[in-house]
């Protein structure tokens, strides 16, 4: 499987092959002792982080022809994803006198590499379809879906112990791959800077290829039939649904999986799921081939989907215990309730885990206790949702933004404390991070008691560039005056990226809080950066959902 990475990526060739009704023209230079190989390999990992890779990648192109370079970059990716991945089967086959825990890690880091590598050939694939001169228009896609591949990564490294050999094994591998990624994601943000720098300038059609809204609040591309279907979900009792889930046999699946299973081959609309009242005792997966699923139910306490798996209690991976799994774009969830009952006794146990790009929740329950929610990739926006949980429990490295929800905090377990967030933002180039907009952060009735003696806090950076914003939201009592807690052992608050802006109650005062450089207090302008319409590029699909959203600030 991963050896097709490595043929598909040929296909990059189109990357900047395809210039159609693009004009290019080349300013003079001076003559110097630079190469115009070097110039070009130079101007291409300007914007980048990791200069020495960039410059060894791109100049093994031997070529100063843009199309060549970003090929160079992305097969360089493919190319350690391919050792990477070479490198757990290796370590798997020496692994006998290993953990059983080690053992079960290596072989979830071949499943996620390899997903990774799939992911990466349809990046390859979705590159060579667009036309150069809009590459620039569609950046931010590209660099949330490439932001995946180091998602993946992380999560192959996360599933050892903290003092493991083969973690630092794994880990020192996948670090390559990160540097290398986060070097595409910094060349795509600024190519059409990088190309005027290069003396090519791109003079674009008068009609943009990305077209996203005319004429009222659904793209001109859309269906009667979808415009109908999209007005109608912040009713979904309306809606007719493609499967009936029941219980009781009144619909025509007892399963939401079997619901799933039926979902048509090359579907182009929207699959809709209505789950009557229920408690579904099922683990449910959104496998990636099933796009624009859209699950509904009678309200998020009647219909529940349940489970229990958890790390303590069944050995494996964080990412591997959810309750229910999205790996498809597109996905929509109304009026229903996932959940993991394994208890703070079970550490690390997943409700949802979503890796779906442009995905919104409505009126959605998640209750967990450790790792409720894993936002593990792809722009996700959550309005009307309650959430509950102990330890880091909205954590991912995708991009999130919850708005207008109820954030519970619950009574951890002996010697536990309370982090409502940590994400794992582990690049600078990557656009991920965490926004609670609008929110009330409260905790439980069983924690009211001891609110003040087990501590709260609102996060901590798990990854060295995590990046968490809380603003214009209502913060109880018990959040800790510090506001927030470094990860153990680890010093990202010199890299991570905190912020606070408009908070109001008693947990919002700001005098106490940690000494950290990186920690902001935002203005207003800073602000409008992390609002729906800017952090999630919103304003281009959240509308044509029928989920409201608030796209810039409250006041």
């Amino acid at each position: 499987m991963l050896g097709k990475v490595v043929v598909s990526g040929i296909s990059l060739i189109l990357v900047v092959g395809v210039i159609i009704g693009v004009v290019v023209t080349v300013k003079p230079g001076r003559e110097d002792d630079v190469t115009p190989q070097m110039k070009a390999v130079t101007q291409f990992c300007q914007p980048t982080y990791y200069k020495e890779s960039c410059t060894n990648t791109l100049a093994s192109a031997n070529s100063d022809d843009p199309k060549e370079l970003v090929k160079a970059g992305i097969l360089a990716i493919s190319d350690s994803l391919t050792k990477s991945f070479n490198l757990s089967q290796d370590l798997i086959t020496k692994a006998d006198k290993e953990p059983a825990r080690s053992k079960a890690a290596l072989e979830e880091c071949k499943m996620l590499l390899g997903n990774a590598t799939e992911d990466l050939q349809d990046i390859l694939k979705k590159i060579g379809e667009t036309n150069i001169a809009s590459l620039p228009n569609h950046s931010d896609d590209f660099r949330t879906w490439l932001s995946s591949i180091i998602a993946y990564q992380e999560m192959c490294v996360d599933g050892f112990d903290e003092k493991s050999e083969l973690r630092s094994q794994m880990q020192n591998s996948t670090d390559i791959g990160s540097e290398l990624t986060d070097n595409v994601l910094n060349i795509l943000k600024g190519f059409s800077t990088i190309l005027e720098s290069l003396g090519l300038k791109i003079n674009l059609p008068a009609t943009s290829s990305r077209r996203l809204l005319q004429d009222g609040p659904y793209p001109s591309w859309m269906p009667a039939a979808d415009r109908k279907l999209m007005a109608s979900r912040v009713n979904p009792v309306r809606v007719k649904p493609n499967a009936v889930v029941a219980q009781d046999g009144s619909g025509q699946f007892k399963s939401i999986n079997a619901a799933l299973n039926a979902y048509p081959k090359n579907s182009k609309g929207r699959y809709v799921i209505y789950v009557k009242a229920g408690i579904y005792k099922e683990y449910v997966t959104v496998t990636k081939d099933k796009p624009n699923v859209f699950i509904y139910g009678d309200g998020p306490r009647k219909t529940i989907v349940t489970g229990n798996k958890s790390f303590a209690k069944n050995g494996i991976g964080t990412w591997m215990t959810a309750t229910v799994i999205v790996e498809a774009d597109g996905f929509m969830a109304h009026s229903i309730g996932f959940q993991n009952t394994a208890g703070p006794e079970g550490h690390q146990a997943v409700a949802l885990r979503a890796k779906s790009d442009m995905a919104a929740f409505y009126n959605v329950r998640l209750d967990g206790f450790q790792d409720t929610l894993c936002y593990q990739a792809g722009r996700q926006f959550y309005r009307n949702t309650v959430m509950s949980g102990t330890v880091d429990f909205l954590f991912g490295y995708g991009s999130i933004v919850i708005q207008n929800s109820l954030i519970i905090v619950r009574l951890p377990g002996p010697g536990q404390f309370n982090t409502v967030t940590a994400d794992g933002r582990k690049e600078r180039g990557q656009p991920g991070g965490i926004v609670i907009h609008n929110c009330r952060i409260v905790p439980e009735q069983k924690l009211v008691p001891r609110r003040f003696y087990i501590k709260t806090y609102l996060g901590r950076p798990w990854k060295p560039y995590a990046r968490t914003v809380v603003m214009e939201s209502q913060l109880a009592d018990f959040i800790q005056p510090e506001g927030w807690m470094p990860w153990q052992g680890e010093s990202f608050e010199n890299t991570l990226f905190y912020a606070e802006y408009g908070n109001r109650g008693p947990g919002a005062v700001t005098g106490k809080r940690v000494p950290w450089k990186n920690l902001h207090f935002m203005n207003r302008n800073e602000a409008l950066q992390y609002t729906v319409g800017a952090f999630l590029q919103g304003g281009a699909w959240i509308r044509n959902t029928g989920v409201p959203a608030l796209m810039g600030l409250r006041v």
